[in-house]
């Protein structure tokens, strides 16, 4: 199959992007691939390297798998809108929507709600669409008009309407989560569990089986309001404490971006990477270290929101390519 078109698309795609953003004020940067921490998402994996100094001391770093920590360190210098094509790695992941190299696009605004960069969200699908051009996204013969509303769904009524759980009933106000009772929901939503599952394993199954394959058919679909223990990296809601302001954006039931408000507690948020690098150590047997030049940024760092959409989906979507490899110019997938 000769993939230069989607090739080419790709480029008008990014091009058109990079004008959007600059339109907007934004400042484009460049975070550095090489880092103290990959991230400390338990599920997560990194790919490691040593560097040697000139007299051959080692020090060890890790590709990032999110130029999140860069790019918030950057707020905390006083930046106040800026986006990054960038390059990152993921290990453990391979399939027709997955690569061990690829391209995030992340983008973050100093002093904006997460509502102002879920709207953004939907107008890259626009501007992506538009530089084919394309009135659609598509996949494996599934296709959404843009000009459709998009849709916004809570996980509590996802659940509720998809699986038949009421989610948040398994949670307290004090944020424990009590995963006997999401079992019982599960069992009775067909959904097969294991007696060491914690509450976010079971989470993760009903997700997976029973609402992410069918977000975003009908429209952009916004699955909104994650419960707390499932957004390391953003702050609770105003509304619930139960909850936390994330967001995904589905299209064609493809997981497109994952958005926050994002937490500037560095002692809410050490305390979030310590329990999930203490679940990683039980789980994958591993850690990663914490990056203490990031926990020192957030003190510092003024209310935000960002987005991290993978681009590469975009184009896949945008093009009506077979597979993530049809978009890479190079790479391993």
């Amino acid at each position: 199959m000769d993939r230069r078109p989607f090739l080419l698309a790709r480029g008008r795609i990014k091009q058109a992007i990079r004008a959007w953003f600059e339109g907007e004020g934004f400042c484009e940067v460049e975070a550095g691939q090489l880092q103290v921490s990959p991230g400390n998402e338990t599920h997560l994996h990194a790919l490691s390297t040593t560097r040697l100094s000139p007299d051959g001391k080692p020090t060890s770093l890790y590709l990032h798998t999110s130029p999140e920590f860069a790019c918030k360190k950057l707020l905390a210098a006083g930046e106040t809108c800026i986006f990054d094509f960038a390059r990152v790695f993921r290990n453990r992941e391979a399939g027709p929507l997955h690569a061990t190299e690829f391209t995030m696009l992340e983008w973050y605004r100093a002093n904006a709600p997460w509502q102002a960069v879920i709207q953004d969200c939907l107008t890259l699908l626009s501007v992506a669409a538009g530089a084919i051009p394309t009135p659609s996204l598509s996949w494996r013969g599934h296709e959404v008009l843009l000009q459709t509303p998009p849709i916004h769904l809570s996980v509590q009524d996802a659940f509720k309407v998809m699986a038949g759980i009421d989610l948040l009933a398994t949670i307290s106000d004090d944020g424990f989560a009590d995963a006997a009772a999401l079992r019982d929901g599960a069992l009775k939503a067909g959904i097969t569990t294991g007696p060491t599952d914690s509450w976010s394993d079971i989470f993760s199954k009903i997700l997976v089986e029973k609402i992410e394959p069918f977000l975003g058919f009908d429209a952009p679909c916004v699955l909104h309001s994650y419960p707390i223990s499932e957004a390391a990296l953003a702050r609770k809601s105003a509304l619930d404490p139960r909850v936390a302001e994330r967001f995904e954006l589905y299209v064609c039931g493809i997981e497109l971006a994952n958005g926050f408000g994002e937490l500037t507690d560095p002692h809410e948020q050490r305390r979030r990477f310590e329990a999930d690098m203490a679940a990683k150590q039980a789980l994958y047997g591993e850690t990663y270290p914490l990056d203490e030049d990031f926990l020192a940024a957030l003190a510092i760092m003024p209310n935000a929101s960002g987005v991290a959409l993978g681009f590469d989906r975009l184009v896949v979507l945008a093009t009506g390519a077979r597979r993530i490899e049809d978009v890479l110019w190079t790479g391993l997938v």
